[in-house]
């Protein structure tokens, strides 16, 4: 059926807070800019805003690339790595004829990506494919084939203005959509679906949705970062097919075109900064929401990799976010349930620390020392003669990312399903310092030397010592299946208000128990077999429904990591003893003592 009047009316008045803020945005420069300037603004707020729509295809990539990361085919002019070398005047450029394969490599954020020969690309189209999904677990069902998108070099829009006109140019595709799909449903009628549901409002279909995806991934910045947050989520919380387009948003973003990436380097490492490197490879290694990672050389031969931010995304959060949420809100993608407010305040908190590469680079040496005694974990060193607050260079490490451990033998998976969750109990329960990131790509097996190398502390957070005391309590309680006490940690750690109807304490404290299940019994406990996801997604829409409270800032964070530990364990199909890993975190934890000195762990 078409949209109602009341629909419209709150879709056209999304559009025009967006077009304010690009007015707002570029007010104070419009008195000050000169009749020359003037029409190179509105120039590149056209092709800005018609690229951003979908109108234009951007550049064609020149080298080649390979299937896959850390891979490359090709030679001659095509190829992609530059050797430096020192000459009387400076540093002379020189391409390389001939670039071997290598193994897959710290890619940093959103590591998945397979990279896809320009010259595949069609029109904005054929931005989409299905692929077959690969390594699936032995005796795992079949899964229908998963849309992959096929990466662009494009620029990325670097300035307030250019960014918010991205934003209307996404909401005005948006409208056109929803004109498209009403009239579709005139012609033919509204679908139904299997399950009997209502039909979803023409704002949410799939055109609409995949719109949503592809304009996150030509944006980049804070817009694709929480796009890739969204995409984690499920049904209960948001459409399915808006869950189904954003997953295409974790599979990376758009490439910076090569002049732009050596603008970024000029400006943050100088311009002399090829004279640290012998070789550098412009094709690069990742492709994610903050920054591209580039396989380089060092002049003492080390192999590192260099994460590089792009331009203007760290001075745009704030309006990026919100420009986001204008358009969720104003096109009801998102029930009012999910407390997104408090969700955005946390997102715009954590992707200021993502920014800062010189918080990172601390961040990164913390767990270097804090890990250094834990057997099978490794995490590689800094660069510190090579980085920036918008540059950093690390050494360069190799492995699978997580979920390609699902192919190897079952001793293998049992061996990585327990390495994850200790490393996730030392890091919550004993520095109380944890990286947050869960994303496969982040962690990375090295079968030859039996190691997961840890990549990627942008998101890494500190937590009070309070915090930890009540929340261990509250894990051991769903694991006791300790009714209680889980209510009153729960109402201590800010979960519940007290004033919760019996539906919600119920199903609240039936989702700790399911959660506790691991850790329930001793032995093995197979993740092979597990429900988890699938029960707690069945409570997820009650406790949507009759929740008086926004979860507390920590939780955000917190369980994303959590829930990725888990996911992990189940995707590489692990048998892991979980309650004595707990019992014996619990047992050496002093409770309501500040500790000055944290313990670095020990091998498992």
């Amino acid at each position: 059926m078409p949209p109602s009047l009341n629909e419209l009316t709150r879709l056209f008045n999304g559009l025009a807070l967006v077009f304010k803020e690009v007015a707002a945005n570029n007010r104070t420069a419009s008195f000050q800019t000169t009749a020359s300037d003037l029409q190179t603004l509105i120039k590149t707020a056209l092709i800005s805003a018609t690229d951003l729509t979908g109108l234009t295809k951007g550049n064609p990539r020149e080298s080649g690339s390979g299937s896959g990361f850390g891979s490359r085919s090709g030679s001659g002019s095509g190829s992609s790595v530059v050797y430096f070398t020192q000459t009387g005047v400076g540093v002379a450029e020189t391409e390389d004829l001939s670039v071997s394969n290598s193994s897959v490599s710290n890619v940093g954020d959103q590591g998945d990506v397979s990279v896809v020969d320009s010259r595949d690309i069609g029109d904005v189209g054929g931005d989409i494919e299905n692929v077959a999904p690969v390594d699936v677990v032995e005796g795992e069902a079949t899964v229908p084939p998963v849309k992959r998108r096929k990466l662009r070099e494009r620029k990325v829009p670097s300035t307030s203005f250019s960014r918010a006109l991205g934003f209307a140019g996404l909401g005005a595709g948006l409208a056109w959509g929803t004109v498209q799909e009403s009239t579709r449903r005139l012609v033919y009628g509204t679908p139904t679906s299997e399950d009997k549901k209502s039909p979803l409002s023409p704002f949410l279909s799939d055109k609409n949705a995949e719109r949503l995806a592809l304009a996150l991934c030509r944006m980049r910045g804070a817009a694709l970062k929480l796009g890739q947050m969204l995409s984690i989520q499920d049904e209960s919380l948001v459409p399915a097919p808006i869950l189904a387009a954003l997953d295409i948003v974790r599979q990376g973003a758009d490439v910076m075109p090569r002049s732009q990436l050596n603008e970024v380097l000029e400006a943050e490492l100088g311009p002399e900064w090829s004279s640290k490197l012998t070789s550098f490879d412009y094709e690069p290694l990742a492709a994610a929401s903050i920054g591209q990672v580039h396989h380089a050389v060092t002049k003492d031969g080390l192999d590192v990799a260099m994460k590089i931010q792009y331009p203007g995304v760290a001075d745009s959060i704030d309006s990026d976010i919100d420009n986001v949420k204008l358009i969720l809100d104003y096109t009801n993608l998102l029930p009012e349930q999910m407390y997104i407010d408090s969700a955005i305040k946390v997102a715009k908190e954590e992707l200021s620390r993502e920014c800062d590469y010189e918080l990172e680079a601390t961040n990164q040496k913390r767990f270097r020392e804090l890990l250094s005694n834990i057997e099978g974990c490794y995490v590689p060193m800094v660069i510190d003669g090579i980085r920036s607050k918008r540059v950093l260079t690390t050494e360069l490490v190799s492995g699978v990312s997580i979920d390609k451990v699902a192919s190897l033998d079952q001793e293998t998976r049992n061996y990585v399903g327990k390495k994850l969750l200790y490393l996730t109990l030392m890091e919550l329960f004993v520095f109380r310092f944890m990286q947050t990131d869960p994303n496969w790509g982040n962690f990375l097996y090295d079968e030859n030397k039996r190691t997961i190398n840890l990549i990627d502390f942008g998101a890494a957070r500190d937590y009070p010592k309070r915090f930890v005391d009540d929340y261990l309590r509250m894990v051991l309680a769903c694991a006791n299946k300790d009714k209680e006490t889980v209510i009153e940690m729960s109402q201590r750690l800010g979960f519940l208000t007290g004033m919760e109807s019996d539906i919600m304490l119920d199903a609240h404290v039936q989702a700790g128990f399911i959660v506790g299940l691991p850790f329930a019994n001793p032995g093995g406990y197979d993740f092979r077999s597990t429900n988890i996801t699938h029960n707690v997604t069945n409570l997820g829409a009650t406790m949507m429904k009759h929740r008086l409270t926004a979860p507390p800032d920590e939780a955000y964070s917190l369980h994303r990591k959590l829930s990725g530990a888990f996911l992990a364990c189940i995707k590489v199909g692990a048998v892991v003893p979980c309650r004595e890993m707990l019992l014996e975190v619990y047992e050496g934890y002093n409770f309501g003592e500040d500790n000055s000195e944290i313990s670095k762990g020990s091998s498992v």
